[in-house]
């Protein structure tokens, strides 16, 4: 019997980066027009701005029932340079992971891991009671675009400000520990940093379950050549 999780779609290409980077770009364009005209949503007897609807709050999700906020919280971003930072790295990433896999196995796995990281971050919230945070931005799905272009180029190499030349696989390493550390330090509070820890986490469960490649074997095999 085949197994389902592993089907794999009709390779096509359809510029599916391209068309996420617009729908975030229509979001925030939609976010600053509510916020410019005073606009607000009417909840009960709360009133809640744009951002607040579609971001990601615990007590909105868990005891007001707003479900769609762990997938709508991927296109609203805070400001601009939140937005331009993002795109910029899926621009950069995300294309060349597009053309690899395929535009329907791209999408999937970007919405699969960002909702992923949403949810996980939501039980740590529950768990540590954060219930005053609003988790916004495609960060997670970002860092699992990385992620994912670190595994089908492993070879790679991203210089870090344009000068440091890095290996993928180290950078990966490197990025999670410094988000480790930031938590723990409580460096750059707004900043959601388990969240990009379980963007990672998130696409390294997808490349094993779904499709049967083990991200670590693949850097040990390149790193030791």
């Amino acid at each position: 019997m085949k197994n389902i999780l592993r089907k794999p779609f009709r390779y096509n290409f359809c510029n599916a980066t391209l068309i996420i980077v617009a729908v975030n770009i229509i979001f925030y364009l939609a976010g600053t027009t509510f916020k410019r005209l005073g606009l607000e949503f009417n909840v009960g007897n709360a009133r809640l701005s744009f951002n607040q609807f579609f971001a990601m709050n615990p007590v909105l999700v868990l005891r007001d029932n707003f479900f769609w906020q762990p997938i709508t919280a991927i296109f609203v971003h805070a400001n601009l340079e939140h937005i331009f930072f993002n795109m910029l790295g899926l621009l950069m990433f995300g294309i060349n992971v597009e053309k690899s896999i395929g535009s329907k196995e791209f999408t999937l796995f970007y919405f699969v891991c960002g909702i992923l990281a949403n949810l996980f971050s939501l039980l740590i919230y529950r768990i540590t009671g954060q219930y005053f945070v609003f988790l916004m931005g495609a960060s997670g799905a970002v860092y699992s675009v990385l992620f994912a272009f670190v595994v089908i180029f492993p070879t790679v190499r991203i210089f870090i400000f344009g000068i440091i030349p890095i290996p993928g696989p180290i950078l990966i390493l490197l990025y999670a520990i410094v988000e480790i550390a930031s938590q723990l330090l409580g460096y750059n509070g707004g900043v959601a940093h388990t969240t990009h820890l379980f963007g990672f986490a998130a696409a390294w469960a997808y490349f094993m379950i779904r499709m049967g490649v083990n991200p670590i074997k693949i850097w040990k095999n390149t790193l030791g050549h």
